[in-house]
């Protein structure tokens, strides 16, 4: 009979926290989602390219919400188990409010594992695959932004300009700038028109016009009858190297690794630039990704602490709002010293506190109820 309670509190509670989880991260995402337009809108990525990009960031938002949202799933739980008189069934069966505790435990590291998988890998996979439909998406968003008498400078160091175009795809009186302050060409053509070729080769053909080239304050001139100008190295404004946060751990861990032992050399990644000024960075997602999820057994322990009244009891109230308060401070301070991780104070208190509270507070539970049923 107790094995049978055991399973349903689990499969009640579990199932809350699926259902809780999937609507604040669909919310979540929608929003995210509406924020993500401008790739297509000013930077002329493809639907194709937004609809991947914005699924695959979906797990970073269910990681960043699960301890907020498994601390909210359990507590309001445990309040509506008190409420129906659900947990009279748990003690007049025999269970001891200590055994239902370390079921709770139980309960807790299972989605500790749960955070630590997709801290640790899904998430900064998914983010990284999203980044590289960006990387692969090249020069193929230009011509979905292209519109007449409009300056279009989503491609990097490039703005181009058109007056004006015509049916049949050609394009009258342009104007193109490539370049930056020392360094700079300008283009201006009666007539162009935009060559796709299959690959990757994408071109423009400007006819009868002028390029103006101008090198360290030297300016040189010529006119043309036709001139081609490619785009197959230029890609969008778009961040397309991979954050920190999308980076393995394993290179995070090798990068903090050589940097402690001033073996800095011997580190190599394709994209992760390991030195003094990101080396701080790094250990702060370390932590948020191994460290962190480590304050979900406390967050349990904080919902347990109903256990001690029932409803009946005048403080019992009180107790709820004091519970959740501790528990929301408690994962706004793991935020908070998130960001000191890299000052000696900071590290030791970051790894400690969950241990010390989680301790102290089994421990109280454990005095209160060796002599509660």
């Amino acid at each position: 009979m107790k094995k049978l309670i055991y399973q349903k509190f689990l499969k009640d509670t579990f199932l809350f926290f699926l259902s809780i989880s999937l609507t604040f991260g669909v919310i979540i995402w929608v929003i995210q989602a509406v924020n993500f337009l401008d790739f297509i809108t000013e930077d002329g990525h493809s639907l194709y390219v937004y609809f991947n990009y914005t699924f695959l960031n979906f797990p970073k938002i269910i990681h960043r919400l699960l301890p907020f949202i498994f601390f909210l799933s359990l507590f309001l739980q445990l309040l509506k188990y008190e409420t129906n008189n659900e947990l009279l069934i748990f003690w007049t069966n025999g269970i001891k409010k200590l055994s239902l505790i370390n079921i709770i435990l139980l309960y807790s590291f299972m989605i500790l594992i749960i955070q630590l998988l997709l801290s640790n890998f899904l998430s900064p996979a998914g983010q990284d695959k999203a980044r590289s439909y960006l990387r692969n998406s090249s020069s193929d968003f230009l011509p979905s932004l292209i519109q007449e008498g409009k300056f279009i400078d989503a491609i990097s160091d490039v703005t181009l300009f058109i007056e004006a175009q015509h049916e049949n795809g050609d394009f009258k009186n342009l104007f193109l700038k490539e370049g930056g302050e020392n360094r700079f060409q300008i283009i201006h053509a009666k007539k162009g028109v935009l060559v796709s070729n299959t690959g990757e080769n994408k071109y423009f053909e400007f006819f009868d016009g002028t390029l103006i080239d101008s090198n360290n304050n030297i300016i040189t001139s010529f006119d043309f009858d036709k001139i081609n100008f490619s785009l197959s190295k230029y890609i969008s404004k778009s961040t397309l190297y991979p954050k920190i946060q999308e980076t393995p751990t394993i290179d995070l861990f090798k990068c903090a690794y050589h940097y402690s032992m001033n073996t800095i050399n011997a580190f190599k990644a394709e994209w992760l630039m390991c030195d003094k000024s990101s080396v701080d960075q790094i250990k702060v997602e370390l932590f948020k990704r191994t460290i962190q999820p480590f304050y979900i057994p406390l967050l349990a322990l904080i919902c347990s602490l109903l256990l001690l009244k029932s409803k009946e009891n005048r403080f019992y109230s009180n107790l709820k709002i004091y519970l959740f308060l501790v528990a929301f401070l408690i994962i706004i301070l793991s935020e908070l010293l998130l960001k000191y991780t890299g000052t000696m104070n900071g590290f030791i208190i970051f790894i400690s506190l969950p241990f010390l509270l989680f301790v102290s507070t089994y421990l109280y539970l454990i005095k209160k109820f060796k002599i509660k049923i």
